[in-house]
């Protein structure tokens, strides 16, 4: 019942704490907010539409004009005629198109000849989301035209329409994407993304409000009130942060996801258990991470710049196993890379609990690792407190 009230105690201190210090305030009660619904803005619609892309077209005959009308009918594409591929060019490098299609002369004639015909497709790399997409696309109508240059000309040759569609199709591909249906960007980083901010918020806030403690000289009204009991003091303290960001993560689950139209596939249970394991795991990182250093204004400063690196490492966006080793070591020690691989497996794929237990147990190392670690630093802190106070006296 004592450590109960402690920790009642220690929350309600850290809620006036947070409410005097304007930093910490702005970083947990408005940032959270504000980067989920500003960075999930921007790929709210997750897909490519209408980029523009001219087309040449030096033969100006039945099947040029077909293919043109087939890539106009493309939602991704924006078509614009140009007369010549110096023209295409230009407007390519100003950043007018994102590339250009070129239809060679001759290219019917050549193709009635049964000989090889080219098309050329020049796209701008340098924006490599929506070229990609368009590469795709139009390498999809050009095999689905020339598919059917080949259906006429067997039918010519006295096959059935089923013989020559086998003559022109021996092997069906059958490609079916699983769970990000439309194999668009938006659906890939939003789910992650949104996990990360939850993340850096809070341990920017804890580690913020720990290092206050150190400036500031109140480590000792801290561990008092805790009875001197140091992993009472570590969870009484982070007891605020955790409320918070479960509330925070129930609120991203479900209002944010709906807005940007993410689907939840795996269940509820399972979700809000890997939520809340992960969190309880920042507690003590936080705690650790803001007892070593002395100012606050440093400790903001680290924690802001780490985060772009930490989400880059996670192996998140790029392979975890195509990382270099001592990349990989740093990463294994970082809670997000666990809960990353267990929650997008949640979130996207529908797994269960037991279908992750290895990114579990993991998770559960890193909570003693860390735990350990921050009753370690706390009773340093501790020691370096009674220090001072016995010089005051």
């Amino acid at each position: 019942m004592k450590r109960i009230r402690a920790i009642g105690a220690l929350l309600l201190r850290e809620a006036k704490i947070i409410a005097k210090d304007h930093s910490l305030l702005l970083t947990l009660l408005i940032a959270p907010l504000l980067y989920a619904f500003f960075y999930g803005s921007i790929y709210q619609y997750k897909e490519e539409e209408n980029v523009k892309l001219a087309f040449v077209d030096d033969d100006n005959t039945s099947l040029s004009r077909m293919l043109k009308q087939q890539v106009s009918n493309l939602q991704m594409a924006s078509v614009i005629s140009v007369n010549n591929i110096t023209e295409a060019k230009e407007m390519m490098y100003k950043g007018n198109c994102q590339g250009f299609i070129y239809v060679e002369k001759g290219l019917e004639s050549k193709v009635l000849r049964l000989q090889q015909a080219d098309v050329v497709l020049a796209l701008n790399a340098a924006r490599f989301l929506p070229s990609s997409d368009l590469l795709g696309a139009i390498t999809q109508v050009s095999l689905t035209v020339s598919a059917g240059v080949r259906l006429k000309y067997f039918q010519t040759q006295g096959l059935t329409e089923q013989m020559a569609m086998s003559e022109v199709m021996p092997v069906n591909l059958d490609y079916r994407p699983l769970y990000n249906v439309r194999s668009n960007y938006g659906s890939f980083l939003l789910p992650g993304l949104l996990a990360l901010i939850l993340q850096q918020t809070l341990l920017i806030g804890l580690s913020g409000s720990v290092s206050g403690e150190r400036q500031k000289r109140t480590v000792g009204s801290w561990l008092d009130i805790s009875r001197n009991n140091l992993s009472l003091a570590l969870y009484g303290k982070g007891a605020f942060y955790l409320l918070l960001f479960l509330c925070y993560a129930v609120f991203f689950l479900t209002v944010n996801f709906n807005i940007l139209h993410l689907p939840v596939r795996g269940s509820v249970g399972a979700l809000g258990f890997l939520m809340f394991l992960f969190l309880f795991t920042l507690i003590p990182m936080g705690v650790f991470i803001g007892s070593l250093f002395d100012t606050q204004v440093m400790n903001v400063q680290m924690m802001a710049f780490s985060t772009y690196p930490i989400f880059l490492i996670t192996g998140y966006t790029f392979p975890l196993e195509a990382l270099p080793e001592p990349v990989q070591c740093i990463s294994s020690l970082l809670p997000t890379t666990p809960f990353i691989k267990s929650y997008i497996s949640v979130v996207q794929n529908g797994a269960t609990v037991m279908q992750n237990l290895p990114s579990i147990v993991h998770l559960l190392v890193l909570l003693l690792l860390y735990t350990l670690l921050a009753v370690w630093r706390i009773g340093k802190l501790s020691a370096v407190s009674h220090q001072l106070s016995a010089k005051t006296l």
